[in-house]
């Protein structure tokens, strides 16, 4: 298969996702801005979605694609159903406790991630509304690892768009109705996010039944404890320990961050979570789609034990990261006050909180590389069934990054945090990369530093061109000509696009050959 045309299927369906998830948070902005509400509402997202981390698309499927793709490989396809079969029923067992005792110990749990909250009681109610949608979503992360084995990208890519329109339409219908009745406008977000989950989780069954792999989930304990033998279930849960371990690192350090940010100040936790969500704009575009591709194409290749096709996916995969994640990170930090204005400078955002954004942002962007980076080199790792190193360099890193915290926070407030994250993450991705050459699983093919050359020029021009961009318009003063100031930033990010791969061209980069290698 095309691996360059399969990760643009994921990309173009992942931006309609990421398109509609700016709507959303628009809409919060305007709504809401950077309230005491919006931090209630960030710090209760947050707890399902760490735990979504854990059970869904980090440990789980770290574990569960690898060996799902070699089953299938080795042993054939009525292995792989029974397989399928037994880690559905041991999953929907496992998440319905996790689901109830998430419900009850959430007072704990918000305590433990933001205990400087001014709206704590509000904090808890979300979180137990929204804490099912863990659920569902590990639920989901199965389904899209069996779609994606299959080489059937596209349902699980376009899915998370039924979240965004589930909470648009909460915010935009159920919110203003809220306050009418007595009840915080807020909760309508939460309502939005849990019934998103139940739709994502829907729209799966249909694709699975093409295939003949919908999952048959064990109800009984008798079916439970079958389930429970196959040792498929106990290979996964083996892989799960160090990946869980690795995930349970970042979560850690995403839970430390944000009882950080509770204390700064009302409004320092939505900042930060409104410069996240355009940071994770090209991080899920490049870094998210790539890794989809990859990494049960690479498990497929380990498994037939072709050493130089692995280490050829790499190396095509860490070019497309290079040429096109780092114009993105120059973006995010020489033009990022025109990117928050456009976006979110409505409403109740005012312009203190576009500068705070700002800032938090150009963090976020020093690391961009790296962040998109990982997505590709982790799949190296756990393609080969090898969860420990990345573990090891996460814990590292997890260490690295509170010492960075102690050093800016203190200087720069909550842009530190993001200033932290954005260094550890290159710190991860150049050790991921280092482990690999390391351990001789990828040998980068010649031209790297003849393309790392074209790559930086085009880059300083893109930059030059921003820079002066940031300054010729009034990007703040523009706020009540929405379709002016919006017409502005795309003809902007439209002319510098395309002159930064005409660039490319012309000094000599044969993009066309770049994709077929893919």
């Amino acid at each position: 298969m095309n691996l360059l045309r399969a990760a643009s299927t994921v990309s173009l369906l992942t931006l309609a996702s990421r398109v509609t998830g700016l709507v959303r948070d628009q809409l919060i902005a305007g709504f809401f801005g950077a309230s005491a509400a919006t931090d209630a509402f960030n710090v209760a997202f947050r707890i399902p979605n760490l735990f979504r981390r854990l059970f869904a698309e980090g440990a789980f499927s770290q574990a569960f694609v690898p060996l799902l793709a070699a089953t299938r490989e080795r042993e054939g396809d009525a292995a792989t159903h029974l397989l399928i079969d037994s880690v559905a029923t041991v999953l929907a067992w496992v998440l319905l406790a996790t689901c109830v005792v998430g419900v009850a110990g959430a007072p704990i749990l918000v305590w433990i991630m933001a205990s400087g909250l001014e709206r704590l009681d509000l904090a808890v109610l979300m979180t137990r509304w929204m804490f099912p949608y863990i659920g569902f979503m590990s639920m989901v992360a199965l389904a899209a690892g069996i779609l994606n084995t299959w080489k059937r990208f596209a349902v699980p890519a376009v899915t998370p768009v039924l979240l965004n329109l589930s909470v648009i339409a909460a915010a935009a219908l159920l919110a203003p109705r809220l306050g009418g009745w007595g009840f915080e406008p807020v909760l309508a977000l939460a309502g939005g996010v849990a019934l998103g989950g139940v739709l994502q989780a829907a729209v799966q069954v249909p694709a699975l039944r093409r295939l003949g792999l919908m999952p048959r989930i064990g109800l009984t304990p008798a079916r439970l404890r079958a389930a429970w033998r196959h040792p498929g279930v106990h290979r996964i849960l083996t892989l799960m320990g160090p990946a869980l371990l690795g995930v349970s690192v970042a979560q850690i350090s995403l839970v430390i961050n944000t009882q950080i940010a509770s204390h700064v100040g009302v409004g320092a936790v939505s900042w930060l979570t409104y410069a996240d969500r355009l940071m994770e704009f090209p991080t899920a575009l490049l870094g998210v789609a790539l890794g989809v591709v990859l990494l049960p194409q690479l498990s497929a290749a380990k498994g037939r034990d072709d050493a130089q096709a692995y280490s050829d996916m790499l190396d095509w995969g860490l070019r497309l990261v290079v040429m096109l994640a780092l114009p993105c990170a120059i973006a995010l930090i020489v033009f990022p006050k025109a990117l928050v204005a456009v976006l979110f400078h409505y409403g109740a955002f005012d312009a203190r909180d576009v500068g705070q954004t700002v800032r938090a942002l150009m963090g976020y962007g020093v690391g961009l590389l790296g962040l998109v980076a990982i997505k590709v080199l982790a799949p190296g790792f756990y393609a080969r069934q090898d969860t420990r190193t990345p573990v090891l360099i996460a814990v590292l890193v997890l260490v690295c990054t509170q010492l960075m915290n102690a050093l800016f926070v203190p200087l720069i407030g909550h842009a530190g945090l993001a200033l932290s994250i954005g260094l550890g993450a290159l710190l991860n991705a150049g050790l991921l990369l280092f482990g690999l050459l390391k351990k001789g699983v990828y040998t980068p093919r010649p031209g790297w530093g003849l393309f790392a050359l074209r790559v930086a020029f085009a880059c300083t021009a893109l930059g030059a061109a921003l820079a002066w961009a940031l300054h010729a318009i009034d990007w703040i003063g523009l706020q009540s000509h929405y379709g002016q100031r919006a017409g502005w930033m795309a003809l902007v990010l439209a002319s510098v696009a395309a002159g930064y791969f005409v660039l490319l061209a012309a000094t000599g980069l044969n993009l066309r050959q770049f994709a077929r290698r893919g």
